[in-house]
């Protein structure tokens, strides 16, 4: 229900506020992370004729997939639309790449005004100071010292007393979306919010029930968190 990563028992979305250990442990601090799909066969490879292969065209394609998720969240933001930030690329990839996909997607989406919501996609609100190692591997607490002020916020001035909707192509274990909330939250941002394309989910579960009639019901198939 909060960061949208997979249950080890479907038996868990009966609960109500169905959460995975980590945001049961500790609340997060974003309000909700929401993704279109997982990240696996199609959808993946769409998104690395983007980021890899640098097929500009893909941008379209996931905004529009990004405006659907971005619609399921429409209904817990307030009168006033949140401001889009993309997660901020570091500088030498940014050159490398030529372009943020983040920010691609994230403008293709607000063009297509999910929900109907007028939104503003501010790209320099945020700067990623330094080049992170990459996160496979890590514990959650290396997750967090290897992120810890790799961002900082550019525009105060567009943060403070402002809802924040961050946007990514890939939610992976959350590290990133979380440490870039902190920093938001820090510079005064009321909530803040997280939309991708895809998320990394943990393999499935069976949830395994005495009777037959339960198994029918909830199935091979985990919830989401």
């Amino acid at each position: 229900m909060v960061c949208g990563e997979c249950l080890v028992s479907s038996y868990q979305l009966s609960l109500g506020d169905a959460r995975c250990g980590e945001c049961s442990r500790e609340d997060p601090l974003f309000e909700r992370a929401m993704a279109y799909g997982a990240y696996q066969s199609g959808l993946r490879e769409l998104i690395h004729l983007l980021k890899y292969a640098r097929i500009r065209p893909a941008a379209k394609v996931m905004g529009r997939m990004l405006a659907d998720a971005i619609a399921d969240l429409a209904p817990e933001f307030d009168k006033v639309p949140p401001l889009v930030v993309p997660v901020p690329l570091h500088r030498g990839r940014l050159r490398e790449r030529g372009f943020n996909q983040a920010e691609s997607i994230a403008r293709e989406a607000a063009k297509l005004r999910p929900a109907g919501l007028k939104l503003d996609v501010s790209a320099m609100a945020m700067m990623r100071k330094r080049q992170t190692e990459t996160q496979t591997g890590l514990t959650r607490e290396e997750r967090r010292r290897n992120l810890r002020g790799a961002f900082s916020v550019l525009r105060e001035d567009e943060i403070k007393g402002r809802d924040v909707l961050l946007v990514d192509d890939v939610m992976t274990s959350g590290a990133t979306a979380a440490e870039c909330a902190r920093v938001l939250r820090a510079a005064g941002a009321r909530y803040v919010w997280v939309a991708t394309v895809a998320r990394t989910l943990k393999e499935t579960s069976t949830f395994v029930a005495p009777e037959l009639e339960l198994q029918q019901t909830f199935g091979a198939t985990a919830g989401a968190s």
